[in-house]
């Protein structure tokens, strides 16, 4: 059997074990072109693999601090491969903590801190893991009882980032050697054996110029950093000064790559995860960056003005048209909050309210926001939980991008949030604009809190995924056949669209089975019982595509000026299903098969062809054959258990409503979401 991949063919060998394949290479020794084959292919593992996603290398971890050890689990193996750890206190002027796998000779951790020109320090009892990291307990810097953190982790990877130690020479044209296989975008040199400035190269800046990542200074040119050289993309050169290669001195550099149409990630190997660039603002001190895709970790600094680093992340919050949480690699000072200062588009970001004048260069490192793959549990991407006392208020066991919650057994609201608005709710059953709510909080590795909740509260959890959910916030602009994208990577079956300021408007919504040939020409409300109606100002007759979806001019969906939130909703096999069915007239026989294998957790069921409420059942109240507990998206209504309307069946679910009434009434047509 033979496979061609990147150009190069790869013969299965017929003596050999299934999946071993021969290549071009000596025997244990893989191209990376035969490293991703392999990968891509779904083979035997070959150690050294290129990683496929960008969970695998790079990770934004928040934790609080405590008393005793702390093992943080943020699935990057830097047992295997090198990385760098870089830690941050968020609610304390504590210094910033770097270390990789740089040892003294007694086999201690060395740490540098990037607001300081300090040498390497030893530290007991800090590790590099197979899962992560290992921290002492009560360390201030890293892991005090009280205080809060952000971490960041940087695996090693080619065309992604590489941790280089070298002595220097003091020799100007000195080279050493780095395995990052491409492009170097940014080149951070640090010296550990004393005193020195954190030397910074940056691809968009001259070759003779340089920053300082522990100062504000704007952009100097010397050749005794960097010897007026660009980097290969197998060496960096160097000057004499001793900031980078002072003779018989030793060094830690820090390499991160530029991605331009050329990167191998993702499920493909032929997705971009990193940018080096650099941009201006206008007049307003405002600019839109297109990178060609969303990013979850962001640092610039202006090189032209004495400015201030900034990092921002958007596990932290950056909220759009909202506040974003920053810190500054230069600065020991706690977290700061700044309005629109920093937020993600579906496509780079939105840099505001940052004071430099316009026409000024500003560098950046952004990094691309996973996952790249789609999930293969749904349990990776779909959560549920009861309120509890303890932080966060629900768990989900990721981060949360998008929940539900409602007091179920009450006359309540029911609200939803998102990651990308941050402190704001809006409400399913209303047409009111979002409301500032700081105990909606979403900064958590795991969960997501509100300050409110009690056991009576329950809540239902999204993650963002390729094929099977996305979350994008707009400003609309009032013309006709306005495209919003998205990183879905499939068309949308079920979008939803509420305005989030100033205006009261209806939740609109779209569904791929609102009518066999133009779904795009009609439309539902989410927060009423109405049948499906016809609106060409919603979604201008227009299907959504793998990268984007259109709106009209109607004010629901594109007002000029104002901010809009959509939930982007698609069928993953065997993880979830948007479909619709036509109910039968019987009872307990109308299957509705989802693909599932162990049945529907989460349904959510909307009559069409007449008025009906938006029905939501789950297995955290019960799918049971019997009166199981039933909600209502639209209404404030508290649950109801009075009548079977669907049972449980292991390829989805059965609409089982007594006396074929309800649920599967004859002829009666619905749509449907389901989750397994």
């Amino acid at each position: 059997m033979t496979k061609r991949y990147l150009g190069n063919i790869i013969t299965q060998n017929p003596a050999a074990p299934a999946g071993n394949f021969e290549g071009s290479a000596a025997k244990g020794v893989w191209s990376l072109e035969e490293q991703l084959a392999y990968q891509k292919a779904g083979l035997w593992p070959v150690p050294g693999n290129a990683p496929t996603d960008i969970t695998d290398v790079f990770s934004t971890y928040l934790y609080e601090g405590q008393s005793t050890t702390l093992a943080v689990n943020n699935g990057i193996d830097l047992a295997t491969e090198d990385g760098l750890t870089w830690i941050k206190c968020r609610n304390a002027s504590e210094d910033h903590f770097l270390f990789s796998s740089l040892q003294n000779a007694s086999n201690q951790t060395l740490f540098l801190k990037s607001n300081t020109t300090n040498a390497a320090t030893a530290t007991n009892n800090v590790s590099q893991t197979s899962t992560g990291f290992s921290l002492p307990g009560g360390d201030g810097q890293i892991n005090q009882t009280g205080n809060e953190y952000a971490s960041w982790t940087f695996r090693k990877a080619p065309k992604f980032f590489d941790v280089v130690t070298y002595t220097g020479n003091a020799t100007s044209g000195r080279t050493v050697s780095h395995n990052l296989g491409t492009t170097v975008g940014t080149l951070i040199v640090k010296r550990t054996d004393g005193t020195g400035n954190w030397k910074v190269f940056h691809r968009s800046l001259a070759n003779t110029a340089n920053l300082t990542l522990n100062s504000t200074a704007d952009a100097g040119a010397s050749s005794g950093f960097f010897n007026d050289t660009a980097p290969t993309s197998t060496e960096f050169t160097l000057g004499n000064s001793n900031d980078v290669n002072g003779n018989n001195l030793t060094y830690v550099a820090y390499l991160f790559a530029h991605n331009d149409g050329d990167g191998e990630f993702g499920p493909d190997a032929d997705q971009d995860v990193i940018k080096c660039g650099s941009f201006s603002v206008n007049g307003s001190y405002e600019a839109d960056v297109d990178i060609g895709f969303e990013p979850q970790w962001v640092l610039i600094k202006p090189a032209q003005d004495s400015g201030s680093w900034f990092l921002f992340d958007t596990m932290r919050g950056a909220t759009v048209n909202g506040d974003a949480a920053w810190l500054a690699p230069n600065l020991n000072q706690q977290e700061a909050n700044t309005a629109n200062r920093f937020w993600p588009t579906a496509t780079g970001f939105h840099i505001g309210n940052y004071g430099i004048p316009a026409g000024n260069d500003i560098i950046y490192i952004a990094i691309r926001r996973g996952p790249l793959a789609a999930p293969k549990s749904a349990t990776e991407v779909f959560a549920m939980d009861t309120g509890t006392g303890t932080i966060p208020t629900y768990l989900a066991g990721f981060p949360v991008d998008m929940s539900l919650n409602k007091q179920v057994n009450a006359v309540a609201d029911t609200r939803t949030g998102t990651r990308l608005t941050g402190a704001n709710r809006l409400v399913t059953n209303s047409t009111a604009a979002a409301a500032s709510d700081n105990a909606f909080v979403y900064d958590y590795s795991d969960g997501w809190s509100e300050s409110y909740a009690n056991s009576d509260h329950q809540s239902w959890m999204w993650k963002r995924a390729p094929n099977f959910f996305d979350a994008v916030a707009y400003t609309g602009n009032g013309t006709a056949g306005r495209t919003v994208g998205h990183n879905l990577t499939v068309p949308p079956e079920m979008v939803w669209v509420k305005v989030r300021n100033a205006i009261s408007k209806d939740w609109i919504v779209y569904h791929k089975d609102l009518d066999a040939t133009a779904p795009e020409d009609k439309y539902l409300k989410l927060n009423e019982n109405i049948a499906t109606l016809d609106g060409r100002s919603f979604w201008q007759d227009t299907a959504p595509t793998s990268t984007e979806f259109t709106v009209g001019t109607n004010s629901a969906v594109n007002a000029s000026g104002s901010n809009y939130i959509a939930y982007l909703f698609a069928s993953l096999p065997g993880i979830s299903k948007v479909g619709s069915y036509t109910g039968t007239g019987t009872h307990d026989t109308h299957v509705i098969d989802c693909g599932f294998t162990s049945g529907a957790r989460f349904v959510l069921l909307k009559r069409t062809d007449t008025t009906s409420d938006w029905f939501l059942w789950d297995t955290e109240r019960g799918i049971t054959t019997g009166g199981d507990s039933r909600l209502s998206l639209n209404t404030t209504a508290a649950a109801y258990a009075g009548i079977d309307d669907i049972r449980p069946h292991s390829s989805g679910f059965i609409a089982a409503n007594p006396n074929g009434s309800d649920v599967n009434a004859l002829n009666s047509e619905w749509i449907f979401y389901a989750i397994a």
